[in-house]
């Protein structure tokens, strides 16, 4: 093998994203609300972007021109000549004499910085101040924890304190649905190696997990599915030894809907046996999840879709939360004056650079956004008008195509946007899906299968459900064609249980 050091010439094709590039797709893939902090953020950050709180046109439905005027320039008041529009060309490397002398003249057309920058009033500044107070007053409290509510209950108990210290080990070691995420003996040698101080007895840790199994809500420091549902029955409980026999012993014959086999091994009558499935099925399996705490996030829509006068069906962008933003007069006359010196001209010039960089891209966020959302619904106008059962198939690549961008620009712009409908609110991601076709030929939206299976199970006769091969000839009659195993998944999927589970006795 020979080893040296030599020059070589190599042709390869690259793809590097600039950072502009790269801002505009993030920008793009924004929910409203996050494009809002970013916005807000950008605000912080460069004192050069200013905000004109001017929301979008209601009368339209356009998208703002955010820096006021074509092909970037800023905008000057109704009341003012417009400027020569010429884009301005920010270049680190020279001192753009030409664009400083621009500069100036925008400055010289306004009048002061009132007529630029609007003032906030005191009455709006108080409102404003109300409705932060309200929106604080209105934030959900978190609830306890399963753990803060069993540890407040372990105290009112007068128990030694090597068994109330060790209940408090137990607590700890609840996974949400309440029960012991182990066995008990392994973690009473746990507790002793965390806290040889304070050993426990077997018998100590007994009564410790007794005392938990105690605690509110019943069924908590259960080991088992079957513990679970024995500590929750009290002793005036309907069929309390029926329920006692069937969880300790038919448990999973219950869950197949085997009701013969049990009324054979038991002995007890059928309706004796349905009665006590019924006091079982109140009992509850998982008694912790009721603390689990999931915080409420607020849907707020991207997109509106209403029917013009002639009946077409038009989307227009809400754009009530986001700020109309503008450069800062002040710091381009900082600029055009030759007053500041040269770390500071770098500076601003960077900053104007940022600044437009981000109008634009939420010019362009607007732009595809609104093109996107109006292909899919010239797709889905028959779901606007007759319901979900009239959706279409329909593919991301025929929206990239309709529009005239790369597929995944598309699924840039349709990520977590929810779009108002005379129907709802509805993500922009439920308007796709593949589908199957008819025997007549016509293509279908799963969808559609979804909700005809439904509707064919729910028509069954439940004393002799069908099974997945009917379902599946049933389907046929009406023109869907499907396999088995696409039926067993949808069945699944639909939460619909299995022929077997849904016959009743």
């Amino acid at each position: 093998m020979h080893l040296g050091l030599g020059q070589h010439l190599k042709m390869s094709q690259q793809m590097k994203l600039a950072p502009r590039m790269i801002q505009s797709m993030e920008i793009l893939q924004l929910p409203l609300l996050e494009l809002k902090e970013r916005i807000e953020q950008e605000l912080i950050e460069n004192p050069l972007l200013e905000d004109l709180g001017t929301p979008l046109d209601a009368a339209t439905g356009e998208a703002p021109d955010l820096r006021g005027g074509e092909n970037g320039e800023m905008s000057a008041p109704a009341t003012e000549k417009p400027l020569e529009q010429k884009e301005l060309a920010v270049d680190n490397d020279h001192n753009n004499q030409d664009d400083f002398e621009r500069l100036s003249e925008m400055g010289d057309s306004w009048q002061d910085d009132e007529s630029f920058s609007p003032r906030v009033s005191g009455n709006r500044m108080d409102e404003e101040g109300d409705r932060a107070l309200d929106q604080m007053a209105n934030i959900v409290s978190r609830p306890p924890s399963l753990q803060e509510h069993l540890l407040e209950q372990i105290h009112f108990f007068n128990s030694p304190f090597a068994v109330r210290a060790f209940a408090e080990y137990l607590v700890q070691n609840l996974d949400q649905h309440g029960r012991l995420t182990g066995a008990l003996d392994e973690l009473l040698r746990s507790y002793t190696l965390e806290f040889a101080e304070t050993p426990v007895t077997p018998e100590e840790a007994e009564a410790a997990l007794s005392l938990v199994q105690r605690l509110d809500p019943p069924g908590v420091g259960a080991r088992d599915l079957k513990e679970c549902f024995l500590l929750q029955l009290k002793p005036h409980t309907p069929y309390r030894d029926v329920l006692v026999t069937l969880i300790t012993s038919h448990l999973e014959d219950l869950a197949e809907n085997r009701l013969p086999v049990i009324e054979r091994r038991t002995g007890y009558d059928r309706e004796t046996i349905k009665a006590a499935r019924e006091e079982l099925l109140q009992l509850n399996p998982h008694p912790g999840r009721d603390f689990e705490y999931t915080p409420t996030h607020n849907v707020v829509p991207d997109l509106f879709v209403e029917p013009d006068d002639h009946g077409q069906w038009k989307v227009r962008i809400e754009d009530e939360y986001t700020p109309r933003l503008n450069i800062s007069r002040r710091y381009q006359q900082m600029l055009a004056s030759g007053t500041a010196d040269a770390q500071t001209k770098e500076y601003i010039k960077k900053k104007i650079e940022s600044a437009k960089w981000l109008i634009e891209s939420i010019e362009q966020r607007y732009s595809t956004l609104r093109r996107v959302a109006q292909a899919i619904v010239d797709h889905q106008t028959a779901f606007l008008m007759n319901g979900p059962e009239h959706i279409v198939p329909l593919k991301m690549q025929q929206i990239a195509d309709d529009v005239g961008v790369h597929v995944t620009t598309v699924s840039r712009a349709v990520d977590d946007k929810y779009i108002q409908t005379p129907r709802g609110i509805f993500a922009l991601k439920r308007f796709f899906g593949g589908g199957t076709t008819t025997a007549e030929g016509d293509e279908v939206a799963w969808d559609i299968v979804r909700i005809k299976l439904k509707e064919i199970v729910d028509a069954e006769d439940k004393s002799d459900p069908l099974s997945d091969e009917a379902l599946v000839d049933a389907l046929a009659k009406q023109g869907y064609q499907l396999a088995r195993r696409t039926i067993t998944k949808y069945r699944k999927a639909l939460d619909i249980p299995s022929s077997r589970q849904r016959k009743e006795y």
